[in-house]
């Protein structure tokens, strides 16, 4: 997502081309994975998991050398094919344990149950569309697991340097919302950050998270 600070249209940040085209040029990311997603996983043992919204692949990888059977799923078949050729530069154990899947988030259902782990990291969709979402991961956790949402939050719309579009950001309290706390144990948080922006520009950004786990 760039960071303009203008008004945008939402919906081109789900859009199939929009992330083809944007996978289509040079790599995006470090290909390191989200601090959030270490922070909260490297300590837990291995099962399967599911990265939601998986880009080039940075997390799926992660886990994967970390002994994860992992399922990247991500809208953009350029970004799986990147994502499945940098796996395999990290050797062949690791793309054994790795399953590449190109699903529409808005309307996958994963299945049910199904994942030790279930992350997903900063996908910004509007409001009812994010809630349905985050539904459907939730429901793929199995008892035990972990599910893990994060978030920009909306007061980095303030800097100037995330788009302006609101509706597509989320706190950590309305990202907790979707869960039962009957059914979860659920630990929310706002933790901040230093980051810099394309232009050069840096400064302190606020994430919003949800770590929860399936009682």
């Amino acid at each position: 997502m760039s960071d303009t600070g203008q008004p945008v249209d939402p919906a081109q940040f789900y859009r199939q081309d929009y992330w083809d085209d944007r996978y289509g040029g040079d790599r995006i990311w470090s290909g390191d994975p989200n601090p959030l997603l270490v922070r909260y996983a490297a300590d837990l043992t291995p099962g399967t998991a599911l990265d939601a919204g998986s880009g080039e692949g940075g997390d799926v990888i992660w886990l994967a050398t970390r002994g994860w059977r992992v399922t990247g799923a991500d809208i953009s078949p350029v970004a799986l094919r990147r994502s499945a050729g940098i796996a395999a530069e990290a050797g062949p154990e690791t793309a054994a344990r790795i399953t590449w899947r190109q699903a529409d988030l808005l309307t996958w259902v994963p299945p049910a149950g199904q994942f030790d782990l279930v992350s997903a990291q900063f996908i910004h969709l509007p409001t009812a569309e994010r809630e349905s979402l985050h539904r459907r991961l939730a429901a793929a956790v199995r008892p035990g697991g972990t599910l893990l949402i994060t978030s920009h939050h909306p007061a980095d719309i303030e800097t100037g340097h995330r788009p302006n579009a609101p509706v597509m950001f989320a706190t950590p309290g309305q990202l907790a919302s979707v869960l039962d706390p009957d059914g979860w144990v659920i630990e929310v948080a706002e933790p901040t950050r230093a980051a810099t922006f394309p232009g050069g520009w840096s400064g302190t950004v606020r994430d919003a998270v949800l770590h929860a786990v399936r009682r």
